[in-house]
């Protein structure tokens, strides 16, 4: 019996539907290089999950192609997001470390993701650090008032002074992030429910890890965060309007855990053309907003063929 699909909303602006929760599916390290056999499991991967959740929105969270291995970086975008422009789903992105590696660089990549139907995506800032720092906020049931929050946050490359491997968010971004929310909150009366997404995770998905509350899912392989703290956490904490960040990055990581208020969740890597682990399956993680609640539901979605995943922490740190 083929899946019901459900009719795209029209206009610009995202808001919660008359009935159920307002759903994301973030997919994550695609890695597509196009043509290989390898993308094209991929493609089919996003178009199953697609399929039976039919959500509101879909957020991509970097390393969507692998740039230094793709002849055609925009060919091999185009792979990626043919499964939501073939069903009418919008959709936003932001970039990881592996996808400027080729002939194109970030902000050319923000333009090409642009150029396609349901593209939400928008360029933000020139002058703060990075390609892709912007915020979208979901109106109410009536379409009237804004209800919640999704910002996206471009956590760039690698290290610019060659301590550690990874970059750090700039001054510049925490204190744009800081405006923005305190901008909100002074336009609503108090601070709206709201979710971040970017790609390298912060360093304290490490400490959510080990001292964090309420963990359930699989940490694999070590966090691979900068080993500078520029205090976009803090900033979160401080402004009280983040409920939940979701990153890529590691690709046989998929846990969450609940720290100070803020719950870090990682992603399921969502591609066949760069490294797991046997049993690990690709996948990808779901996302469920109610108007009105400053909290989410969230789970994991498999390759096609499996069920949804309900994971438990493994022994050991």
């Amino acid at each position: 019996m083929p899946v019901r699909r459900r009719r795209p909303r029209k206009g610009a602006s995202l808001s919660f539907g008359r009935r159920g929760p307002f759903r994301i599916v973030q997919f994550t390290d695609t890695h597509l290089s196009h043509p290989r056999p390898q993308d094209r499991r991929t493609q089919a991967l996003l178009g199953s999950v697609l399929d039976v959740e039919q959500p509101d929105l879909v957020v991509l969270t970097g390393d969507i192609v692998s740039g230094w291995e793709t002849p055609d970086a925009a060919a091999a975008w185009a792979t990626a997001v043919a499964p939501m422009v073939e069903r009418g789903i919008r959709w936003a992105a932001v970039l990881g470390n592996h996808d400027d590696e080729g002939a194109l660089r970030r902000a050319q990549l923000v333009e090409v993701q642009r150029g396609w139907p349901g593209c939400l995506t928008q360029a933000g800032p020139v002058d703060i650090g990075g390609a892709g720092n912007y915020v979208l906020p979901i109106l109410d049931r009536q379409g009237r008032q804004p209800a919640a929050l999704l910002y996206f946050l471009d956590s760039g490359g690698y290290s610019p002074t060659g301590v550690g491997h990874y970059a750090w968010f700039t001054h510049e971004q925490v204190g744009w992030y800081r405006e923005t929310s305190n901008a909100w909150r002074r336009r609503i009366g108090r601070p709206l429910p709201a979710l971040a997404f970017f790609h390298i995770p912060l360093p304290e998905f490490d400490t959510a890890w080990r001292e964090g509350s309420d963990k359930r899912g699989a940490r694999n392989e070590p966090v691979c965060a900068p080993v500078i703290n520029s205090g976009m956490f803090a900033a979160f904490h401080e402004c009280g309007d983040v409920v939940g960040v979701f990153v890529g990055h590691d690709h046989v990581n998929d846990f969450e855990a609940n720290l100070h208020g803020i719950r870090l969740c990682y992603g399921r890597a969502s591609g066949y053309g760069a490294y797991g682990r046997p049993g690990f399956a690709r996948g990808a993680r779901v996302i469920e907003l109610t108007p009105g609640r400053r909290d989410f539901a969230t789970r994991v979605r498999l390759a096609p063929g499996r069920p949804p995943k309900a994971v438990v922490p493994p022994a050991g740190p």
